[in-house]
């Protein structure tokens, strides 16, 4: 590992925990993608996963009181029925398919959530085992919970204040399971453990400057900006598969 590479990673999450303590998700969207391009993957989703942890178990002690609990329960739940299945992904098939169909599907909704003139809304969490699922399949693939969080999120018309609480509240124990995940199929290793080591400043720096930057998103300006940083992220992903 040169210093220019342990620099980029350092820098990388920097910005990703910036991003995540801002919206509430999103450091394996800004990390993975990134860290792939100079470190292998396999090492880049255990070291975004650690990350996560140290920025949800930050929120839960700051907002617990704005978490959905039992949206949060349901989330939780749903989510080991995923990960066994991303783990197998991972090993099994070819990384440019699952980032062409995480990119699609998150393209497709954000799109069609700004765009439109009535927003759909759920009311209640009966479908939330079917997002907490495929949030384990992303994040036992690729450490990419948020997509499918940050979609029910959205149609649940959570406030800011809830939404990202609410998420740390499943982050939290959904990354340790995923670091236990990673740990039983042999992907927690040394280089994960030291390149995770020299980014801790950098993460806890991020999350105070993001913290600073979510008190000043207003209800509707945080929505679009929700779905305008779900957007860049889906296009980096389908630039990943055209040109891998």
């Amino acid at each position: 590992m040169t210093e220019v590479t342990l620099a980029e990673v350092v820098g990388v999450m920097f910005v990703a925990a910036i991003f995540r303590t801002t919206f509430g998700f999103g450091e394996a969207l800004i990390a993975v993608p990134l860290l792939a391009l100079i470190i292998p993957v396999k090492v880049a989703a255990p070291v975004a996963v650690l990350a996560s942890i140290v920025i949800a178990g930050f929120a839960v002690v700051r907002d617990w009181r704005h978490i959905d609990l039992r949206s949060t329960a349901w989330l939780v739940a749903s989510t080991l029925f995923g990960l066994p299945v991303g783990l197998v992904l991972l090993k099994c098939v070819p990384e440019m398919f699952m980032k062409l169909a995480l990119g699609a599907v998150i393209l497709a909704f954000s799109t069609w959530s700004l765009v439109r003139a009535r927003r759909l809304q759920l009311d209640n969490d009966r479908f939330a085992w079917i997002f907490g699922f495929f949030a384990g399949v992303f994040g036992g693939s690729y450490g990419m919970n948020g997509p499918p969080l940050a979609i029910y999120g959205s149609l649940r018309g959570w406030p800011p204040e809830r939404f990202r609480a609410t998420l740390q509240g499943y982050f939290l124990p959904a990354s340790v399971l995923g670091m236990c995940g990673y740990r039983f199929a042999g992907l927690w290793t040394a280089p994960v453990n030291r390149l995770f080591t020299w980014s801790l400043p950098a993460i806890v720096a991020g999350i105070v400057v993001g913290r600073l930057f979510n008190r000043k998103l207003e209800a509707d300006r945080f929505r679009r900006l929700v779905h305008v940083g779900l957007i860049l992220v889906a296009v980096v992903l389908l630039l990943q598969t055209a040109t891998s």
